[in-house]
């Protein structure tokens, strides 16, 4: 899991931060990123793709990324900007927000099969939160900053969709409240509106 930190490494770049992003396939909420920067060297035990992990494995390694990474920082974007210039480029904004975040620079990027428009080297890697340590960071920082924002505030705002069950994924539960109640504010319409036609169709 360090081998592409180690390149890193070997060519004098010392803040070497892994960048990835959570929620892009979902119907509901903000795109979330995150960008970690971990000392050089530090092995976390447990670190890998957030997806392959517990929630409750994610919740323990997510305190020991924060209390161990050098800088941590989280970067959204809402629903209405992805309606407006597409998930790709919202997920692309949601993490350079991150890197723009970090209290400290970082001399270069290992990013999860993406581009990072900053004048930073930068490295995408595909299955990069499966294959860095530094990126699969990142992963679980932003996995469990947004199943949290899914489980508290999103879903008392809106407590009939089920949000804290589905996370904001195209679940059957999740299709049927939203015909039943139609969208919310936090809806992206863009995801939606072909569901809602293909429900249309069934009637």
């Amino acid at each position: 899991m360090l081998l592409y930190e180690k390149e890193g490494w070997e060519q004098s770049f010392c803040r070497i931060a892994g960048v990835d992003e959570v929620g892009r396939g979902c119907l509901f909420g903000d795109v979330v990123a995150a960008a970690v920067i971990l000392p050089e060297g530090l092995i976390i035990e447990g670190v890998d793709d957030s997806k392959k992990l517990s929630a409750k494995k994610r919740d323990v390694l997510f305190e020991l990324i924060m209390e161990q990474a050098l800088a941590v920082s989280v970067g959204h974007v809402d629903s209405a900007v992805i309606d407006e210039i597409n998930i790709k480029q919202a997920s692309r904004l949601a993490m350079k927000k991150a890197v723009e975040g970090l209290s400290h620079t970082p001399d270069y990027m290992l990013i999860d099969a993406e581009k990072v428009d900053l004048p930073l080297p930068q490295r995408s890697i595909i299955k990069g939160d499966a294959n860095s340590q530094s990126i699969a960071a990142a992963s679980i920082v932003a996995k469990v900053t947004r199943d949290r924002l899914c489980e508290g505030l999103w879903e008392e705002l809106y407590p009939d969709y089920g949000i804290k069950i589905h996370k904001g994924y195209a679940t059957k539960l999740h299709r049927e409240q939203i015909v039943a109640l139609g969208p919310t504010p936090m809806h992206r319409r863009s995801f939606i509106s072909r569901i809602l036609a293909e429900q249309q169709t069934l009637f």
